[in-house]
């Protein structure tokens, strides 16, 4: 328990947090490989097989897919003027990524940072190697949900997903390497909690100890001493001998 806010709690052992470490990195690793996957292999599917700028209506009007390039930020947000801004901020956050993966310890954090990785790798390779030219590719994205709502691709929404748990991570005050933090109103009640905690204790105990002497006889009084009378001091010339009968 701690009794400031900002002070982190840890329940990890010394010995074992190399071996935590590296599950954690695994895990983290194994989310981006599967969310890379996932994204290069539909937008080889859509690029194949959706022409520009044609939908196939999954659920009427509501769930479409189709084939859209773009040269802006997730969501088609941006604009094409700024292609290269988008490229060079995806290498950096892959860059902070890969660094802050030697510090991590927690299960949350390894798959939130896991979902980032794996979407911003995602668009990154878009960006370096498709059309107009390197560092300036266009993005393909290809789910539209309504009309209203714009275009996006898997890389996008694991984002966005990504994004979500860091703010749930947050409030949780969990960090990277698993500690968390408790702010000051919430170590003041844990601390309040365990004083009334020892006082009800020592209170048990107190009257455990007044049954148990309730319970216990009273002892019995000490014996008197005896007392010691004076021998009578009788002269010689009146002790006579036992009469034998002679």
């Amino acid at each position: 328990m701690q009794a400031a806010g900002g002070t982190p709690l840890t329940g990890q052992q010394p010995g074992r947090r190399a071996p935590y470490r590296h599950r954690r990195v695994g895990l983290l690793l194994s989310v981006a490989v599967v969310v890379i996957t996932a994204d290069l292999v539909s937008k080889v599917l859509v690029v194949a097989n959706i022409p520009q700028q044609t939908y196939v209506h999954v659920i009427g009007n509501v769930f479409m897919l189709t084939q859209v390039r773009n040269g802006g930020a997730a969501f088609n947000l941006g604009g094409t003027s700024i292609t290269i801004v988008f490229t060079l901020i995806a290498a950096g956050v892959v860059t902070y990524i890969l660094r802050a993966a030697s510090s991590l310890r927690s299960t949350g954090w390894a798959i939130t940072l896991g979902l980032l990785l794996g979407g911003a790798t995602g668009n990154l390779i878009d960006r370096i190697f498709r059309a107009p030219g390197p560092f300036r590719g266009d993005v393909v994205d290809w789910i539209e949900v309504t009309r209203y709502w714009p275009v996006f691709n898997v890389a996008d929404s694991c984002i966005v997903c990504a994004g979500i748990l860091v703010v749930l991570l947050a409030l949780r005050g969990i960090r990277l390497d698993g500690t968390r933090t408790i702010r000051t109103g919430q170590a003041s009640q844990a601390g309040q909690a365990g004083q009334a905690g020892q006082a009800g204790q020592a209170s048990q105990a107190g009257q455990a100890s007044q049954a148990d002497a309730a319970a216990e006889p009273d002892p019995e009084p000490p014996a008197p001493p005896e007392q010691d009378y004076p021998k009578p001091n009788y002269p010689e010339s009146k002790l006579r001998p036992a009469d034998d009968g002679r």
